[in-house]
């Protein structure tokens, strides 16, 4: 019924919001001389914002007609080039001279958690820049007719592999936050499988890999709360006259409402502030107040079953880091990873995806030679900063190019694959280099021969991956760690290029508490 209520309260406003729009119209004419006094401003201010809250917002338009290629401009068509019912691959096709070099084909994995994909609307006008650039446009489920079954995480992998086998070979793929994790399944599964078609190379950026690093608020209520919570008090039928009515879905207003109540404070002074701006006659920034939010309000409705299986393996059961996921009953092995080359990119003040969960990714795949990866961390960024504004075009993207390129070259043609060790960090060199250093050959101890390890990926924080490289520098006892001094976990930090994680996570506490 809460999508009933929904539905009703827009009928029922829907006079109040015509009435407001022919009083705004009537208090800004020029011919009525109120509209230049502080009351007729004041008014029209007013209608504006009424009219704004109480709008349902539609899908907005990409709009991009031309994107800037070796420094001139050059037009820009979008074209539907695959489709099935719960998504759109869109082609961003460039009008470039034909005897022009091809630019390295990049698939951006937009996130279905909400937002329509023109969210990377930013993201797509930079990469186009230096890529052939094409999107998932995830279609709003209120308007897949049940006739057309569900959509869950193992749809969300196939429709992910088919659309990176229908842009064919040496494609790149950019996984925006939520989908890091069905993209390195998926990329996982086509290496498992020996797939031709397989993707040069994968960006992931501000994804919720492992959620158990530096677990945000968001992480936190999803598994404090648990799948069935979710089920019981979000989950509702689409209503009539909606294309997809019946289908049970998680509806994008209470999203929407989420979204807004993690920053309720910013969000009331950014309305104050365009008040002000309408009365004021500031247009350029009521205006740009105006672009943000018919973004922000515009919402879908995602498929109940994608939507709970997500937030069951990836929030709850964290499957993925385990080595418990699976697809359509195969296990995903990440360890499969061995010619797809790995980026990371994580923002430093992200409050959705912590510091950590998305350079997990490199634990994971612990067989990709160190050549083949890299880590970027962002200073001063929040979530949004890592795929969209200034420093993402100014830092990220240009690495991100960076790395593609290295990728294609290295499959374009094959080479014996050298070693290098470190992180990018803002203002380093772009070349890429591994995330993770090589682990010295194990020193042999009297009890390692004695004694069974322990499971280590009892502590959270440690996966199969880190568990390997610890047993290699001879810890392989949940006491080991609980004794360690600050010498020893200065020592550890600085051969495995931790950075801080183990007193970020506070694995000694941890293992204390076991004991």
């Amino acid at each position: 019924m809460l999508y009933v209520y929904y539905e009703l309260n827009h009928a029922v406003m829907a006079p109040a919001r015509a009435a407001a729009q022919i009083m705004g119209a009537t208090f800004r004419n020029p011919l009525n001389p109120i509209s230049r006094t502080p009351l007729g401003k004041g008014i029209a201010a007013s209608t504006s914002l009424f009219e704004r809250a109480t709008r349902r917002y539609g899908k907005p338009e990409f709009g991009i007609k031309t994107v800037s290629v070796d420094g001139q401009p050059v037009a820009v068509s979008e074209e539907v080039v695959w489709h099935k019912p719960f998504c759109r691959l869109l082609h961003f096709r460039r009008d470039l001279p034909p005897a022009r070099a091809p630019d390295p084909k990049l698939l951006i994995v937009a996130p279905m958690s909400g937002h329509y994909a023109t969210l990377l609307r930013g993201t797509v006008e930079t990469m186009a820049q230096t890529h052939d650039v094409y999107i998932t446009d995830w279609v709003d489920a209120r308007m897949v007719p049940v006739a057309d079954g569900n959509f869950g995480l193992d749809d969300y992998i196939d429709y992910t592999i088919e659309m990176i086998h229908k842009i064919g070979p040496n494609t790149h793929v950019m996984a925006v936050c939520q989908p890091s994790v069905p993209v390195l399944a998926a990329v996982s599964l086509m290496e498992a499988d020996n797939d031709a078609l397989a993707p040069a190379s994968m960006t992931l950026m501000g994804g919720p890999v492992d959620t158990r690093i530096n677990p945000t608020g968001v992480n936190r209520l999803a598994e404090e709360r648990g799948t069935e919570w979710f089920a019981n008090n979000v989950i509702v039928r689409v209503p009539f006259p909606h294309p997809g009515v019946c289908r049970a879905v998680y509806p994008g207003f209470l999203q929407l409402s989420g979204f807004m109540s993690m920053n309720l404070d910013r969000h009331l002074n950014a309305h104050k502030e365009f008040y002000g701006h309408l009365v004021e006659g500031d247009g350029d920034s009521a205006e740009k107040h105006e672009e943000f939010y018919d973004e922000y309000m515009a919402v879908m409705d995602l498929d109940a079953e994608f939507y709970l299986q997500t937030i069951e393996a990836v929030f709850v059961a964290h499957a993925l880091p385990k080595g418990e996921l699976t697809y359509r009953g195969r296990n995903v092995d990440p360890g499969a990873v061995r010619n797809v080359s790995l980026m990371t990119v994580e923002g430093e003040h992200d409050d959705i995806s912590g510091v950590g969960q998305t350079e997990a990714a490199h634990d994971l795949c612990v067989n990709l030679p160190d050549d083949m990866r890299i880590h970027h961390l962002q200073a001063q960024v929040g979530h949004y900063g890592v795929f969209n504004g200034r420093r993402f075009r100014a830092h990220i993207a240009p690495r991100i190019s960076t790395f593609t390129r290295a990728a294609q070259k290295r499959r374009e043609e094959p080479r014996t694959r050298g070693s290098s060790t470190g992180k990018s960090t803002a203002g380093s060199p772009t070349t890429p280099v591994a995330v993770v250093n090589s682990v010295p050959a194990p020193t042999a101890k009297t009890k390692a021969a004695t004694a069974p390890a322990d499971d280590l990926k009892r502590i959270s924080g440690i996966g199969p991956a880190l568990e390997k490289k610890l047993n290699a520098l001879d810890v392989t006892r949940i006491s080991d760690i609980a004794a360690w001094t600050e010498r020893d976990i200065a020592r550890i930090d600085t051969k495995l290029a931790f950075k801080g994680r183990i007193v970020r996570e506070n694995w000694v506490d941890q293992a204390k508490a076991m004991l």
